[in-house]
């Protein structure tokens, strides 16, 4: 029969316990690693798209705001012309796509923010929240425009609408174009909500 002293069986059991933790913080560290690059890799991928939606969303209010055509043909007292502000949904559709232009620049900070600390996830709720919100505006005003240019182009024949963009060719080409840009946005900001969702997930 082989006796243990009690303060060697302490030391042992010590031991044990040292080892045992140690193992199982190099499997935590090892499975943490490539959770953190993933959630670094969609936070620089979320920098990237909230620039190129900036600029999609920019370059649809400028060019929408920047739209109107005079005909050559007038009268003496009546020349005909179309203006964007003539049409309070594409003047929303301007106005929507400045504010969420004007936040997606600003979120670029705590865009940014979440490349250097990856572990943040309250900051990373609030985006979703906000980004939800400038979603559901941007979508409003693109979907308004959209109607009103289909309606341009081909009129409605049961309300007795005709189509004026045989006249002001110019006109409907510029607003037609304009809205690429806001739908593109509204793409990235699906998949914008999508990644953040996954990184808190992984959190």
């Amino acid at each position: 029969m082989i006796f243990v002293h009690p303060t060697e069986e302490n030391l042992i059991w010590n031991r044990l316990k040292m080892k045992v933790s140690a193992v199982e913080s190099g499997e935590t560290s090892e499975k943490a690693a490539p959770r953190k690059g993933l959630i670094r890799g969609l936070s620089i991928l979320d920098f990237i798209l909230r620039i190129v939606a900036a600029i999609g969303t920019l370059g649809s209010a400028l060019t929408m705001g920047t739209t109107r055509e005079t005909l050559p043909f007038a009268t003496q007292f009546v020349r005909f012309r179309a203006v964007f502000k003539d049409l309070p949904t594409f003047v929303y559709f301007v106005t929507s796509n400045s504010i969420v232009c004007v936040y997606l620049v600003l979120s670029l900070v705590l865009s940014f923010f979440h490349i250097v600390r990856s572990a943040a996830v309250k900051s990373r709720v609030l985006l979703v929240f906000l980004d939800t919100v400038m979603f559901g505006l941007l979508t409003t005003g693109a979907a308004a425009a959209a109607s009103i240019v289909y309606v341009a182009h081909y009129g409605n024949s049961s309300a007795n609408w005709f189509p004026f963009c045989r006249q002001y060719n110019n006109f409907c080409e510029r607003i037609s174009g304009s809205l690429i840009g806001s739908f593109i946005a509204v793409v990235l900001f699906i998949i914008l909500i999508f990644m953040s969702a996954i990184s808190i997930s992984k959190h």
